[in-house]
């Protein structure tokens, strides 16, 4: 093949090779220029008509185990936005934080500052399903201010809740998955950035939290410190550390008004979660203890503390009682033990760290109006209640039937205030939500993102009024793609549970108000589905419940109809008092409740749709 012609003059040739290099060089520069969409840090002006939300932000929390990166924010629900504050201890060239499901780095939303060399940019961004990194069409994080301080490096920035962009994270109410990386070398184009080449971690937060004044303590208030007592922390990765604690001798009923954390110096990114609970008042002496929960010689009486009084998550603030109520402890008919129960988090494997973190009570013998109680609501830990293996979404309902409510509330009826919502390692979401005559009325509490790694009692924005009749429903949902068996109801870590501890008051004699299918119409499934399946030999009424799931040929057929059982069949409702009595009345093969109208999900502003904004409400009791 020729190339050239014979004739072509040394004038042609060199138009044509200085013509290919300066289209060479224009990609070549081309290639180093930052995307048209980013924002130059360094050419960045602070606009007079954007005022900065007051400081110090009240939220804020440490990302990493070193606690070189530290998250604050501010929320403003009339604009529907977050203002976030991201502290860098050490800048090197550059940073990532985002969001995602559940702390993946792939299909992330992200906010990226880096530098090609000798300039900075800050961009909207987004990883696909390889972790690869790629700038924003529509930059919907918009950079207020960057600024060097002795402390470090601050970025000032804000989002709003929701953009209607695709590839963003919707920010609402429940567990946020924060994703961190650092950038440790200049990036000549952000496309050159995957996030599962750089070093990255997760860390969980409540975003939107209540926008209320926090009430007033009153002038005899009195403290109570439950603090680790100086635990050296275990170089291993998860430590969850026990400690039993007496209340003072003869000490009267009094209601504890507010607790807060009380976490070491230097061990803030350490300290995961903590919990004080409350021991059965049945034990007269519980045995001093400190040491791992997990010792299988630890006192078997400490599996008897089981009743929450306060439940602290890095990033949480001090919790607050309703200023008319607050929660016993102390006096007759009350434990004189508490237990600790400290969840430390150290990756690292740092030795030789010592520990007194712990919660702060405060608490007032001068009585409130109200005593505060905690009730259970979702499913009874059963076996009877299962979750079909290889499931990547599953649900299950637990009932507190409006005959229950109508027994055991008074006519006024209760106000709930906060509730704390758990699931063990498959739940991946939970919702309790208020019908009244057969319609939706409001949502209770909702994290869609759940994880059993973050769970604290969470402050409602609005107070919730349950009145006689009312049904409170709560539905958890579940994955078990990694299983291969059937998943129980149950106590064990890989057992599960669904379960909503509502705090409210006046405190009733109602404590628990769970449910779970009727056992006999369970038999008459698995009667079924064994004939189905070709085993006409069923000894169903032979073998434990446990058993009986475990044989079962699970397809797509088999979790489908328990599905359809769970959803139809009659169920059984534990309607308990306080004395784990049943209240008097017929609680078994009760309907499952008819909901004919359903609540309609939040529009925002990106939506054309006028945002909702919700104000706690004074409840008279």
């Amino acid at each position: 093949m020729r190339f050239f012609n014979k004739n072509l003059r040394l004038q042609d040739v060199t138009i044509m090779y200085f013509t290919a290099l300066a289209a060479l060089m224009v990609i070549l520069v081309s290639s180093y220029q930052a995307p048209t969409t980013a924002v130059e840090v360094s050419s960045l002006k602070t606009n007079p008509s954007s005022p900065l939300p007051p400081l110090p932000m009240p939220f804020r929390v440490p990302l990493d185990p070193r606690g070189e990166l530290q998250l604050a924010w501010n929320i403003s629900y009339v604009n529907q936005e977050v203002y976030m504050e991201l502290r860098v201890a050490k800048l090197r060239h550059g940073v990532v934080l985002g969001m995602s499901d559940r702390g993946e780095l792939t299909n992330a939303d992200l906010v990226v500052l880096w530098d090609s060399g000798p300039k900075s940019y800050f961009g909207d961004a987004w990883s696909d399903s390889e972790g690869k990194v790629s700038l924003d069409s529509q930059q919907d994080y918009k950079l207020i201010e960057a600024t060097q301080k002795p402390d470090g490096f601050y970025l000032l920035f804000k989002r709003p809740f929701s953009t209607c962009d695709p590839r963003d994270y919707l920010i609402e109410e429940g567990t946020v998955h924060i994703i961190y990386g650092f950038l440790d070398q200049p990036l000549a184009s952000l496309e050159q950035l995957n996030l599962t080449r750089i070093h990255t971690g997760v860390q969980r937060v409540l975003m939107l939290r209540p926008d209320t004044p926090s009430p007033t303590l009153p002038p005899d208030v009195r403290t109570l410190e439950v603090l680790s007592p100086n635990v050296i922390i275990p170089n291993q990765e998860t430590t969850y550390w026990c400690f039993i604690q007496k209340l003072p001798e003869n000490m009267p009923k009094s209601h504890i008004v507010m607790y807060e954390s009380v976490i070491t110096p230097g061990n803030e990114a350490i300290v995961h979660h903590m919990e004080v609970f409350e021991c059965s008042p049945d034990l007269r002496n519980v045995p001093e203890y400190s040491g791992s929960c997990d010792d299988k010689m630890k006192p078997g009486k400490l599996n008897s503390c089981r009743h929450v009084l306060a439940a602290w998550a890095m990033g949480a603030e001090a919790f607050y009682y309703p200023p008319d109520a607050g929660l016993p402890m102390g006096g007759p008919g009350s434990s004189r033990f508490l237990r600790l129960e400290v969840h430390y988090h150290n990756p690292l494997l740092l030795s030789g760290r010592h520990d007194s973190s712990g919660i702060r009570l405060h608490y007032t013998p001068s009585l409130r109006q109200y005593d505060a109680g905690i009730m259970e609501l979702g499913l009874v830990y059963t076996p009877i209640m299962a979750i079909p293996p290889k499931q990547h979404t599953f649900y299950l309902n637990g009932y507190c039937s409006s005959k229950c409510t109508q027994t055991a509330l008074p006519p006024g009826g209760i106000y709930i205030f906060a509730s704390q919502l758990h699931t063990h390692l498959a739940g991946r979401g939970v919702r309790t939500v208020l019908v009244r005559g057969g319609k939706e009325l409001e949502v209770v509490q909702e994290d869609q993102h759940f994880s059993t790694h973050y769970q604290t009692i969470r402050v409602l924005r609005k107070m919730v009024n349950v009145l006689p009749s009312d049904v409170l429903i709560t539905k958890c949902t579940y994955n078990t793609e990694d299983r291969s068996k059937p998943t129980m109801g149950g106590f064990g870590i890989m057992e599960e549970m669904c379960v909503n501890y509502i705090h409210y008051y006046p405190r009733t004699q109602l404590e628990l108000c769970k449910s779970h299918v009727d056992p006999g119409y369970l038999q008459k499934y698995f009667s079924f589905i064994n004939r189905f399946q070709g085993n006409d030999q069923c000894v169903c009424g032979e073998l434990g419940v446990t058993e009986q799931y475990s044989q079962l040929q699970w397809d797509a057929f088999t979790g489908e109809v328990l599905d359809s059982l769970y959803n139809t069949a009659p169920f059984s409702m534990h309607c308990n008092q306080s004395t784990a009595r049943l209240f008097p009345g017929e609680w078994d093969k009760q309907p499952v409740p008819v909901v004919t109208s359903f609540l309609e999900k939040p529009h925002y502003p990106c939506e054309g749709g006028a945002s909702s904004s919700s104000r706690p409400i004074t409840p008279t009791v």
